[in-house]
């Protein structure tokens, strides 16, 4: 069983990472949020994963057992805040927007020397207003417990664009249960349909995909997706802009 490290304070700091490369399994007695400037990051627990791209931040709780992974140069911009700061009054992971403004925000406040200057502090306050004011995203995509969803989901974790309905693929992974109960199973312990959850699953795929730089045609074949066409309506409808505009780099 991998070691559990308990750091019981969440600095605030910037560390880059890589496509696969990131921090193992930890914890913190603060809560944090983490950004990436560049690239792609995700955050696992045992709930499941969640991903931001640049216009996204993770926000995680205090005690949160997580590991942090970057797709593509990552910057990771991380905030640390004592339990008394919390802005969008979570006990959970969360994925919020990131306007212009509270980019730059994040970028400066943790690039300043940690000195407890009036600045930093008049700095963070209005950093946590923004925060405040950011609409919650639905980027999670939770992980089952139940074997028969565990054995269905591997399927589609080994291959996004795998086209099989839930009767087959349950038929395929010898999940030892029928599509109705399946379905049951989605709706209950993980709070979405199956075309939902398979959706978030070929989402988070293309976002690793395209911080490395895969062109949009091959990472919508890659993903699922039945032309490019269908692929850019989705991600826009779940990010706001297209995959072609999506950023990979922002200085």
């Amino acid at each position: 069983m991998q070691k559990i490290r308990h750091t019981p304070r969440a600095a605030t700091s910037i560390r880059e990472l890589d496509t696969h490369i990131g921090i193992d399994p930890h914890r913190h007695d603060d809560h944090q949020i983490a950004y990436a400037g560049s690239g792609v990051l995700s955050v696992t627990t045992d709930a499941g994963t969640w991903v931001a791209p640049t216009s996204r931040a993770l926000w995680i709780p205090a005690g949160t057992v997580h590991e942090h992974r970057g797709y593509g140069r990552t910057d990771l911009h991380s905030v640390g805040l004592p339990t008394h700061h919390n802005p969008l009054s979570l006990d959970s992971p969360a994925v919020i927007a990131v306007g212009p403004l509270l980019r730059e925000l994040i970028l400066a406040y943790t690039r300043m020397p940690e000195d407890g200057s009036p600045e930093r502090r008049r700095l963070l306050g209005v950093l946590l207003d923004q925060v405040r004011v950011s609409p919650l995203q639905p980027l999670h995509l939770p992980e089952p417990r139940d074997p028969r969803l565990v054995a269905v989901c591997g399927l589609l974790h080994a291959d996004p664009a795998d086209p099989r309905g839930l009767a087959a693929l349950a038929a395929a992974s010898g999940a030892g249960a029928g599509e109705r109960t399946l379905s049951r199973l989605f709706r209950a312990e993980l709070g979405m349909t199956f075309p939902q959850w398979r959706t978030q699953l070929r989402l988070h795929q293309a976002l690793r995909l395209l911080a490395v730089g895969t062109p949009v045609t091959a990472v919508a074949h890659r993903c699922g997706w039945s032309s490019a066409s269908a692929f850019i309506d989705v991600f826009r409808r779940a990010f706001g802009h297209t995959p072609g505009a999506h950023p990979r780099h922002l200085p």
